[in-house]
């Protein structure tokens, strides 16, 4: 299954998933995803707009954390 995909949006502002997505994400038979607008993309997640806010949370709070091991790095402390 591709990893990457277009959807086109109508003049409605109507899009549709395709078919091996909506399927591995368990929205086959409909459902919601949630959307977070971040300036310069969009992030898109099935299961709401709880579930998108949980998972750009996650991710900053890994980056933030894959950070502060940089700054404790000794090999960085010198520089």
């Amino acid at each position: 299954m591709p990893s990457t995909s277009t959807v086109k949006v109508s003049h409605r502002g109507q899009a549709s998933l395709p078919a091996e997505i909506r399927h591995r994400w368990g929205i086959s038979d409909g459902g919601e995803v949630g959307v977070i607008d971040l300036g310069d993309a969009l992030l898109v997640v099935p299961g709401g707009l709880g579930v998108a806010k949980a998972e750009l949370l996650r991710v900053l709070h890994d980056r933030f954390e894959a950070g502060l091991d940089l700054l404790q790095d000794p090999d960085l402390a010198d520089q």
